[in-house]
């Protein structure tokens, strides 16, 4: 990827890092306004999936929504979902810098979790990362503290739930990008509509109604972000840049909330970091190596090839 690219890509991801700690806030509030978590799930996911639909069925039709492996593509929504209405559920009563901290701890369990499922080596590298990363959320979650709130157990299973949901991406990398967004929006809007229905609170005002609607565009348009910038960039590039959605975090959740996050969220998130930037750093190292391996080898190809041509006249 040309450098032009690079930074183009770190922008759309930074665009969908701002998308993704707009669309905790926008939950929070809502949730905290009086509405029923199982309502804000929905709401998030049917105008997804509206949205998802109107921009996509026009230019490839009906036959988006078939999938190359339904199974699986079933078990990835079915995580995805379970990750969100877990979060929602932790965002309810737990400040949104601590519910962003330990979702960081993701990309690590990912790690750990790639061993058994995708038959993934660890190496040294890898293996103080996941500890870091383990050790980070103890930080974060601190049980032994007086204040520990039983709904930190909700943001673990969320993060839990996350890393599933991108081990399966990994092995649906075959599928296009709109069918999954329209399985994962669709399996969780019917999923979701029986509870939502039995939970419903009527919106007090038009800007409920409003973030209601925005929920759902935010979680869109924060995917196709995603997408895009990881068409253009270099995903070593743009691992980075989730990362300053701590500091959206911590800035919403000051504005919007009056919450300062505390030292021990601050202190495991720069732990859980430190253990990302490891895996980072250990994938960069690793994709390089990979890079100048194939370098020296196409010309040792090409040469084999001109003897041979030699040889053959």
């Amino acid at each position: 990827m040309s450098m032009g690219n690079n930074l183009k890509g770190m922008a759309l991801m930074t665009g969908a890092v701002v998308l993704f700690a707009g669309q905790d806030t926008t939950a929070k509030w809502l949730l905290v306004s009086g509405l029923a978590t199982m309502q804000v799930a929905f709401v998030r996911y049917a105008v997804h999936l509206v949205a998802t639909l109107a921009a996509t069925v026009p230019r490839r039709g009906w036959g988006v929504l078939r999938s190359v492996n339904p199974r699986l593509q079933l078990l990835r929504s079915l995580a995805l979902l379970g990750s969100t209405a877990l979060n929602f559920v932790a965002l309810s009563v737990l400040p949104l810098t601590t519910v962003t901290a330990i979702m960081f701890a993701s990309p690590v369990l990912v790690t750990l979790l790639a061993v058994p499922v995708l038959g993934e080596k660890v190496g040294v590298a890898q293996f103080v990362a996941i500890l870091l990363g383990f050790l980070g959320v103890l930080v974060v979650v601190s049980p032994w503290q007086a204040g520990f709130h039983p709904a930190i157990l909700y943001s673990l299973g969320a993060c839990l739930c996350t890393s599933v949901y991108f081990i399966l991406s990994r092995m649906l990398a075959a599928e296009s990008t709109a069918t999954q967004q329209i399985w994962a929006s669709g399996i969780a809007t019917i999923s979701l509509a029986p509870f939502a229905l039995m939970q419903w609170q009527q919106p007090h005002d038009w800007l409920t109604v409003v973030l209601m609607v925005l929920i759902g565009v935010i979680g869109a348009s924060s995917h196709s972000l995603v997408t895009l910038a990881h068409r253009i960039a270099d995903a070593s590039v743009l691992a980075p840049v989730v990362y300053l959605q701590l500091l959206f975090a911590s800035v919403a959740g000051y504005l919007v909330f009056g919450q300062v996050p505390g030292v021990s969220t601050l202190l495991g998130a720069v732990v859980i970091i430190s253990g990302g930037a490891l895996l980072w750093l250990s994938g960069r190292r690793k994709r390089i190596a990979a890079i100048r391996t194939s370098a020296i080898a196409l010309p040792s190809e090409q040469s084999h090839s001109t003897t041979r041509n030699k040889e053959d006249r």
